[in-house]
């Protein structure tokens, strides 16, 4: 072993210290910011709750529930019944001397090192894939080309636990880090291919927020398919190149082998084994939502108050979206027309990125969930923190992105923009709505950018492997 190798191997070995050292950290500074979270009073925020992640509307709903009506009364909670049950009592919990709702506080902070540890799982996953298939398209030549390959899953795990989006969602009582949480216990199950663990994840994050439903098909993907890969092409010709060489090929033969006939196998049995258990943990939330409902309107006024509430868009309170300034505007006769083009244009855009992402399906779920966080009915900072931590899982494949400064001040910017937006228009009344409007016009506009760079940049790694492959110029000539 040369000297280069072993200063790598320790290198190597100091990374977890390092890691747990920065996400302790985390935890620690969530922990001073909770004790000051009421002079802070991010809880009230617009950019932090929304009507459906508030806490203090859990809070009511709680109450409601326990002063025997429905927690649905009074149009304040429109959540789950199952995470009314979870976090009610401990709402109700006090402290002499501590901040309010200083319980809910330490779950938020617990889901997010859970969530940190999962993405970290999902990026070691990832860049074993990554590793080896480089090595079979003959790009790692030497143990340093190996070295170069960015540990992704402690950094996606480090973006998540340290953005400021995390934190003030954690700090501001927001159910966001429970939906997060979700969402990659579904793909982590996806990727270690534990089936029952990516159908639970799927089914209570679809129960939780409705929009995760459409992960369905990157989670199928990863099931069916495997891990995200490089085109199959460019491992057709590496094999067809590779058994060319080591046997005597007339022209004929040649031409034979230079086309790629063979496709991808799909695992129909492990997709089916998931549908089941999709539908028995879909079964189980139903049974429990039942029970918990039973007296007051049982499932079919949880499914008004919650998925009608999201998809009808019943309150405009001013959040980081665009649908409710759009919505206190427009026209009564036009409202249904317009709620359908708004909940669909989510919906076309499904099937076009699933045809071409189909060899990374977990960058298409990043692509899905940031879609999602702009076209949602209630957005909130949470959601995008959700796929910023999952943007990081591609550093190796996007390090060439483009705009990647711009759109840092793009977030940074509207960012400090929304508070001061909305003193100006709320509390000072030296503005009005279109101020705050604005700030939220600008920031669809850096999410639709940051979506199409990373598509874009992600094409382009897959179209420079491609021109790098020395396989593929020798299939060439």
């Amino acid at each position: 072993m040369t000297k280069d190798d072993g200063e790598m191997v320790e290198e190597q070995k100091k990374k977890p210290c390092r890691f747990w050292i920065w996400a302790l950290s985390s935890v620690l500074f969530r922990l001073i910011l909770i004790s000051y979270a009421g002079n802070l009073n991010l809880s009230s925020r617009p950019e932090v709750s929304t009507p459906l992640t508030s806490i203090r509307r859990l809070a009511e709903g709680y109450w409601l529930k326990q002063a025997s009506m429905s927690p649905y009364a009074g149009s304040m909670y429109h959540g789950s019944p199952l995470l009314l049950s979870l976090l009610g009592p401990l709402t109700v919990q006090r402290i002499k001397g501590q901040p309010s709702h200083l319980f809910c506080s330490l779950v938020f902070v617990i889901a997010d090192i859970l969530s940190a540890i999962l993405l970290r799982g999902i990026g070691k996953k990832l860049q074993m894939a990554y590793g080896l298939n480089a090595r079979l398209l003959g790009l790692l030549k030497s143990p340093r080309d190996k070295a170069g390959i960015l540990p992704c899953g402690d950094i996606a795990a480090l973006v998540y636990l340290w953005n400021p989006f995390t934190i003030v969602c954690c700090v501001g009582l927001s159910t966001s880090p429970i939906e997060n949480l979700a969402v990659i216990l579904a793909l982590n199950g996806a990727v270690t291919r534990r089936v029952p663990l990516a159908a639970f994840g799927l089914v209570m994050a679809t129960h939780l927020s409705l929009y995760p439903a459409i992960l369905t098909i990157p989670v199928i993907f990863l099931l069916g398919y495997g891990l995200d890969a490089p085109p199959l092409k460019l491992f057709l010709q590496t094999r067809n190149v590779e058994s060319g060489n080591r046997s005597s090929t007339s022209s004929a033969s040649k031409q034979a082998k230079s086309k790629p006939t063979a496709q991808l196998p799909f695992l129909w049995k492990t997709v089916v084994h998931f549908v089941f258990w999709a539908l028995v943990w879909s079964l189980c939330v139903m049974v429990l939502c039942r029970l918990s409902l039973s007296k007051h309107g049982g499932l079919e006024e949880m499914f008004k108050r919650t998925y009608g509430f999201i998809l009808s868009i019943e309150d405009l309170s001013p959040n980081i979206g665009v649908f409710w300034y759009f919505f206190a505007e427009v026209f009564d006769f036009f409202r249904n027309f317009f709620l359908i083009v708004f909940h669909v244009n989510i919906l076309f855009m499904l099937l076009p990125l699933a045809i071409r992402l189909k060899h990374r399906p977990c960058f298409l779920a990043f692509i899905y969930l940031a879609i999602s966080s702009l076209l949602k009915s209630y957005p909130s900072v949470g959601d995008s923190a959700l796929y910023l931590s999952l943007w990081a899982l591609f550093v190796n494949e996007l390090a060439d992105m483009k705009f990647s400064f711009f759109l840092f001040c793009g977030y940074l910017g509207v960012s400090l923009l929304s508070p001061v937006m909305h003193n100006l228009w709320i509390w000072r009344g030296t503005g009005n709505a279109n101020f705050y409007f604005g700030n939220a016009i600008g920031y669809a506009c850096f999410q639709i950018v940051f979506v199409v760079e990373s598509v874009s940049a992600m094409l382009n790694h897959d179209r420079a492997l491609k021109k790098c492959n020395p396989n593929h110029q020798k299939v060439k000539n």
